[in-house]
């Protein structure tokens, strides 16, 4: 086994092995470092073997890329000897000539440069010149003090001496000046001979250094300096004329090489890339120190570099230049995604579009190898820094890179759309789809392809085309979309590439991306018919689609008829005798309604706003009048393209705001025309979804809501919504009764958000939140569902927007059905109240929330002809701060919205406030992400935690964090700021205050103060508007007044004879006698409501005189005719004389005030609530209550808090809703009896609104006694009296909440709880009448004292819950709704009226309690101050108050109709069930 070890040494070939025998010491050895480096070049200076490779090289003076064959060890050993002399240039920066020679006949090469020479003296430790040692011994250097900072090439010791063994012959020649002594000396036979130094004298001017080599061509198996060889060498020269720059003059042969600058470097390069035919490129230059320059351009998709490091060319790059082109890409890639956000740039993609030049010098780089290809240091060793300029990195984000990225982009999106291109197949599987029988076959160009709508809509079409013969029913197919496609001409490859609709479009139709159509016959279908619901939405359906054609195949769409549309009646109108009329558009049918000048009688209107209305049958009629439902959609020019971009694509958004600037209402395509150009229907059919879009998102000036809030609004003040309900079933209401054409989901989530009330919401919200309504935890993404959670009006929405506004509003008309006004006319601009936000076509908008007294406040200065002053944003319940900035341009301001953070020792913080819109859960995340050891979910550590730990103390309505830091921490946040540290700082701008003025025009507002002057000067005019309307009725209802007394004196006198006698006759006396006939009006408790009741059949006229013109006069009680009775109307005449000269001196200005006043009022109420839910919160708090349990309290606190006792609460009988959950506590000025617990302190009680003139300004009902109409019209006006305070009218009852006890009891419905919506009119119940009975002490007369008896009185009396809520009670609401008012007649000699809250009930034969109540009120009015008994209450005489025939049912059916919005209908009494129980009737 030995024997075969000796046989077999180490060696390169098994072959040798066996024929050869080598020793130990042979195969073992030991070699000099001169012999190793013969032996083993590549070590040292790369291969010796001939390479070919595409490099820059210098011939023929221009820079040339091309193939070159070369050795690369040559090269390095005249590299070496090329950058030592420029290293000499860090030494000495005097030096100013490098010459170079390469001989190629004579195989020698010689670099010269001046400066320093090298040292001619003696090494005293190695005993030889410092010339011999530095070129003719190994491992020596000047640079193995790593402690300096050089910037030279050379490093390792090996260098020129490398250059000195790979050559026949090397001269070192330099001269000394300092010493005065010039050195030559002669190596030879690779550096095995040196000769004897020759040394002589020279000039203390001569310094310089030549090197002169003979390269030993046998050692790299050449046998002269070839040509590509040379032009290298030549090319390195040049690279040192750019390094060194103008300093230094470079000659090469003899000559000098034209490149003074790295500039004029660079351009060589691009010169030589101009040369090949395409257009020069663009260079960016940027000297950045005096260590660095960069000089960048671009490339046709390859990265290309050329770098230097101290002279030393890295062919191959490195970390400085990394370092130079991630500052390049990164800030060119955000650039370009910022601008084109779906161009999805990423950094790499740049880096290939770059040439990237560098020169820099760098302290002791560091290499990959000793031919220092390649820079390896890292960045932070280099020594010096270069960061870019922003100018120079914005010059080259804004040069051609941009469309060649994006270039790349499209190609690259192509390319993968590509993938889910179509092919003409006989058969395609795509769900859903129900394929043509001949779609991809022969007669494909004869297929149409109907998209639809949906699948309801795809049912229509099947059935419409089953109607069709089997012949024709071969050439249909029908494929239903999924609303609405994406918008193509801005979306990213990556979701048109998984946009499944679009997918099976291509599939469908055979489509091709990018493919130009001349003609369909490579496509499976010929045609492809749109058809979508003819409103607002299916016309932009039908847009997307076309948009979709035209972004990818607009030559498709210059195909003639390839594009159609099918479109169905929006209304049909049918007559009784068979006729139908179809109308496919609003506009159109509007001009036939009004041809008809009135005379509609015998036609039916029917909508069909979505194709799922039309039936089976209707669906086969169309397709059988094809012709008439087909359009063709025609090309015409560029300008139909232009038409469609402009609709859809981002860069046109000024464009589009124009296009929908210059929109004239009532523009509409005219469906009778057989061809459509793209270019109209963008213009006049899909500009009105642009027009809708905006209004929907955008709110107006005048109310701040939207059309949806709008809606809700409605709604609420329709059904008179002062009973909560479920929001589901609410939801479902405003649904039917507004024509509400969007989700319920959608909905749903309008009414929470008009509920909602916790910081950063609303200030003042609409609607009340009796449940969980979401918190600040989640922004109120936390809500409960619809179904569980229920709402009503919040009790101060009727004082912003106040009943006497309702008549004068301009309301919609949809769907034959009266719909909300264009917009509500509140008392403030609810917009700054509340802000808004939103994002429509074209537009979008932001508004802060204010605060509404410095809204009211700027509103009284207006008033007063003063100046207004600046307003800040406001948040109801925001501890923090929000501080103004700088104004910009146009008077826009900026805010700075901080939270509050505070220290409370050494290493303990405490935030108690967040900004704005900034979520409890959100923060708490952020604290998570910063804490020690809190892992995220993907389970990683935080980067850069300073927070030790925190705690979370507050609940979802308050903040409170306690935060843990060590005290170096805490250093460090308090020296980088607080707030900035913890993220509790955002800002908010008023520069984006979008909104439509009164006309529905947008507009730009630049301050809120611009807002407010707008909205007072309309406001105004409408307070103008109201006083005449308020004038109008009031000499109307004098003149009914004056009518009545002299009937009634004509018939007591006997002038007039009633009875016994013909109606006729009786008609024409009354003519004859000047007696003002006065028509009945259908009345609606809201203005703009319908009421559908047909009046009866009037007997026929006498003398142009309706029969009904003379009831108000015929129809009065028996009782009328009583001596009390005639002089109390006489009486009221002359009182109604004095209100209507009272109104007339009445500005209104002052109706302004008082409805301002009464605001003021429920704002005191509002603060006074919050402050004592505060001190609630903070008790608990203090008794160690947990935050979580005292936020419960505070937000199931009394909405009204009331400071008596639980049991006096169990006695209040005080009108009340239950369930009651408002965002904030307002007790309603209404409920007289209970102001004089609940007053707010320092404020006068008899401050309420005009505002409760909403419910009378609304017409009374018909079946009331007229002489009640005028109590009510009268009483109406008592609100406005100059000579005193303004009074809440007892019919507040039914238009704004009264105040609950507490929320807990209202939930548990206290047997004590009377709602004031009557459930029935059969009988009256004189409990529900007692609950807002209001008795005068005889020793009361002052202002108010009757408010204290009456809540005496009321505790006295049986709780008026132990009778079950009948039937009777809806009759007590009903007729005691007109004769409300009675009781809110100032008693003479008193301030207030002591009858306020005294509900009149007149008598009737089925129920003696109205009688007695009647019979009260009177001997009340009689007496003016002596109050009664209960007791003697009920034994009045009934006679003294003469009894009304029970009205017929046909007229109670119609009141019940007009109150047909309230609580009480039982159409509604699905809402009641669920609220109540004991709501069900019962007798």
């Amino acid at each position: 086994m030995a024997a075969e070890t000796k046989k077999i040494p180490l060696s390169t070939s098994d072959s040798l092995n066996m024929n050869q025998e080598k020793t130990i010491e042979e195969t073992y050895q030991k070699k000099s470092q001169l012999e190793h480096i013969l032996l083993r070049p590549d070590t040292y200076i790369g291969s010796i073997e001939k390479h070919a490779q595409i490099l820059w090289v210098f011939e023929n003076d221009k820079m040339v890329h091309r193939s070159v064959t070369y050795v690369p060890g040559l090269y390095k050993i005249f590299d070496e000897i090329l950058v030592n002399a420029a290293d000499n240039k860090q030494r000495d920066p005097k030096m100013d000539s490098l010459k170079v020679v390469i001989d190629v006949e004579n195989n020698l090469v010689s670099v010269y440069n001046n400066g320093d020479g090298v040292p001619v003296d003696m090494h005293k430790e190695e005993g030889v010149y410092v010339p011999e040692l530095i070129f003719g011994h190994l491992l020596t250097s000047s640079n193995y003090d790593d402690t300096m900072k050089k910037t030279t090439g050379g490093r390792n010791g090996y260098g020129a001496k490398l250059t000195n063994i790979f050559s026949t012959e090397f001269v070192i020649e330099t001269a000394d000046g300092k010493r005065k002594k010039k050195y030559k000396q002669v190596f030879s036979n690779n550096m095995g001979k040196r000769s004897e130094p020759i040394i002589t004298k020279c000039k203390e001017s001569e310094n310089w250094t030549k090197v002169t080599f003979k390269p030993d061509l046998a050692k790299f198996s050449m046998t002269h300096l070839e040509e590509d060889v040379v032009a290298l060498m030549k090319k390195r020269v040049v690279d040192m004329a750019g390094c060194l720059g103008k300093t230094v003059k470079v000659e090469l042969n003899g000559s000098r090489v034209p490149v003074k600058s790295f500039q004029d470097y660079v351009n060589m390069y691009l010169n030589s890339a101009a040369e090949s035919g395409s257009e020069r490129p663009k260079c960016f230059y940027d000297k950045v120190g005096e260590r660095w320059e960069v000089c960048v351009s671009l490339t046709e998709g390859q990265f290309q570099q050329a770098s230097f490091v101290n002279s030393i060319a890295t062919i191959k790059g490195g970390t400085h230049v990394d370092y130079v082109t991630n500052q390049i890409t990164n800030y060119v890639m955000n650039a370009v995604n910022k601008k084109h956000k779906n161009g999805n740039i990423k950094a790499h993609n740049v880096k290939n579009y770059l040439w990237v030049f560098v020169n820099c010098l760098i302290d002791n780089p560091a290499f990959d190898s000793q031919t220092k290809e390649t820079l390896t240091l890292r960045q932070s060793s280099f020594g010096s820094k270069c960061e870019l300029s922003e100018d120079f990195l914005k010059k080259v984000a804004k040069s051609d890179i941009v469309d060649n990225l994006l270039s790349w982009a499209k190609f690259k999106e192509n390319k993968e759309l590509k993938k889910t291109d179509g092919t003409k197949t006989a058969k395609v599987n795509v769900p859903k789809l129900e394929d043509a029988n001949e779609a991809g076959g022969r007669y494909s160009e004869k297929c149409t392809l109907i998209l639809t709508e949906g699948d309801s809509a795809k049912a229509l079409a099947i059935a419409g085309v089953a109607g069709l013969s089997q012949m024709e029913r071969n050439f249909y197919g029908v494929f239903p979309l999924r609303g609405k496609l994406l918008n193509v001409r801005e979306a990213t490859s990556k979701q048109l590439k998984e946009n499944k609709e679009i997918e099976s479009i291509k599939k469908i139709l055979g489509l091709q991306h990018d493919k130009q159509y001349s003609n369909v016959k490579s496509l499976r279908y010929g045609h492809l018919m749109i058809m979508t619901d003819q409103d607002h939405d299916g016309s932009h359906i039908k847009g997307l689609l076309i948009n979709f054609i035209h972004s990818f195949w607009p030559s498709l769409l210059k195909v003639p008829s390839f594009l159609v549309e099918f479109i169905t009646p929006i209304v049909k109108a049918t007559h009784r005798n068979g006729t139908v009329l179809s109308f496919y558009s609003m506009p159109e049918y509007e001009y036939w309604k009004e041809s008809l000048s009135g005379n509609a009688s015998g036609w039916s209107i029917k909508y069909y706003k979505g194709l799922g209305t039309s039936t089976s049958k209707e669906g086969k009629d169309y397709f059988k009048n094809l012709h008439k439902h087909k359009k063709d959609f025609l090309w015409m020019d560029e300008l139909d393209g232009d038409a469609i971009e402009l609709a859809f694509s981002k860069k046109k958004i000024e464009a589009r705001k124009n296009w929908l600037r210059q929109h004239e209402p009532g523009t509409h395509l005219d469906h009778n025309q057989k061809i459509i150009k793209y270019s109209d229907f963008i213009n006049k059919e899909l500009i009105l979804f642009s027009m809708a879009d905006l209004q929907r998102s955008i709110p107006s000036m005048v109310d701040g809501l939207k059309p949806g809030q709008r809606k809700i609004l409605f709604c609420s003040f329709k059904r008179n919504f002062v009973k909560e309900a479920k929001v589901s079933q609410f939801s479902g209401y405003v649904s039917e009764h507004s024509a509400y054409h969007h989700g319920e989901q959608s909905l749903a989530g309008t009414i929470i958000g008009m509920a909602q009330d916790f910081v950063g919401s609303n200030n003042i919200n609409l609607l009340q939140p009796n449940g969980q309504f979401g918190t600040r935890s989640v922004g109120g993404k936390d809500h409960a569902s619809a179904r569980y959670i229920y709402t009503q009006l919040s009790p101060i929405t009727r004082f912003l927007f106040p009943k006497d506004d309702d008549g004068l509003l301009n309301y919609l008309d949809e769907d034959g059905q009266t719909i909300e006004p264009t917009w509500y006319m509140p008392i403030i601009p609810t917009v700054l109240v509340n802000g808004c936000e939103g994002i429509g076509t074209g537009w979008s908008t932001f508004i802060p929330n204010y605060n509404p007294r410095d809204v009211v406040a700027n509103i009284r200065r207006l008033l007063n002809g003063e100046m207004m002053e600046p307003m800040n944003p406001w948040y109801r319940g925001f501890k923090g701060t929000i501080e103004k900035g700088a104004s910009k341009e146009g008077g826009c301001s900026s805010y700075t919205v901080n939270g509050v953070i505070n220290e409370v020792n050494e290493t303990t913080l405490r935030i108690t406030e967040l900004p704005i819109r900034r979520w409890t859960d959100d923060y708490k995340a952020f604290l998570n992400s910063v804490t020690e050891g809190t892992r995220d979910e993907n389970g990683n550590l935080p980067k850069d935690p300073f927070v030790k730990d925190f705690r979370k103390y507050g609940d979802d309505a308050a903040v409170h964090f306690e935060v843990q830091l060590s005290e170096e921490n805490m250093l460090v946040a308090k020296q980088e700021g607080l707030l900035k540290k913890f993220k509790l700082t955002t800002t908010i701008s008023t520069s984006n205050m979008h909104l439509f003025d009164s006309a529905g025009v947008i507009k730009k507002y630049d301050n809120p103060e611009q807002i407010l002057e707008n909205f007072f000067h309309l406001r105004l005019e409408y307070y103008e508007t109201r006083k005449k309307v308020l004038l109008e009725n009031l000499e109307f209802e004098l003149l009914k007044l004056e009518n009545k007394v002299r009937f009634i004196l004509g018939v007591v006198r006997g002038e007039i004879i009633v009875n016994n006698r013909k109606r006729a006759d009786l008609l024409l006396e009354l003519h004859q006698k000047g007696f003002n006939p006065i028509p009945k009006k259908s009345k609606a408790v809201v203005a703009g409501a319908t009421d559908d009741t047909e009046e009866a059949e009037d007997s026929p006229d006498v003398s142009g005189v309706r029969a009904s013109d003379y009831d108000y006069l015929l129809s009065m009680a028996i009782g009328t005719l009583t001596l009390e009775r005639v002089q109390q109307l006489c009486a009221d005449r002359d009182k109604l004389n004095g209100e209507v000269d009272s109104l007339r001196k009445t500005t209104p200005k002052v109706l302004w005030v008082k409805d301002l006043e009464a605001l003021e009022m429920q704002l005191d109420m509002l603060d006074e609530y919050d402050a004592e839910a505060e001190e609630a919160r903070r008790k608990l708090k203090g008794g160690g209550a947990k935050g979580e349990a005292g936020f419960k309290v505070s937000k199931q606190a009394p909405k009204y808090p009331r400071k008596n006792t639980k049991k006096a609460i169990n006695e209040e009988v005080s009108v009340e809703t239950t369930g009651t959950s408002s965002s904030f506590a307002i007790e309603t000025a209404s409920s007289e009896n209970a102001a004089a617990v609940v007053k707010p302190k320092g404020r006068a009680g008899s401050k309420k609104a005009p505002a409760k003139m909403q419910e009378k300004l609304s017409p009374v009902l018909d079946d009331f006694d007229e002489d009640d109409e005028i109590e009510s019209l009268k009483d109406r006006l008592n609100a406005y009296r100059l000579d005193s305070s303004p009074e809440q009218s007892a019919d507040m009852e039914t238009d704004v909440l009264q105040v609950p006890a507490r929320r807990g009891a209202a939930r548990k419905k206290p047997l004590a709880n009377v709602s004031v919506i009557s459930d029935s009119e059969d009988e009256p119940n004189l409990d529900d009448d007692a609950d807002v009975e209001v008795k005068a002490l005889p020793e009361t007369k002052k202002k108010g004292g009757r408010k204290a008896a009456a809540a005496n009185d009321k505790a006295a009396k049986p709780p008026a819950a132990t009778k079950r809520r009948g039937p009777a009670s809806q009759q007590s609401q009903g007729l005691g709704q007109k004769l409300l008012t009675e009781m809110l007649k100032p008693a003479e000699g008193a301030g207030i009226s002591p009858e306020k809250k005294v509900r009149k009930v007149r008598a009737s034969p089925f129920n003696k309690k109205s009688g007695s109540v009647l019979g009260r009120i009177h001997k009340e009015d009689d007496t003016g101050s002596e109050p009664m008994s209960a007791s003697s209450s009920e034994n009045t005489d009934v006679i003294d108050v003469p009894a009304r025939a029970r009205p017929q049912r046909a007229n109670r059916k119609q009141t019940r109709y007009v109150l047909s919005d309230s609580e009480s209908e039982k159409e509604d009494s699905d809402f009641e069930q669920a609220n109540d129980d004991s709501d069900s009737s019962s007798d």
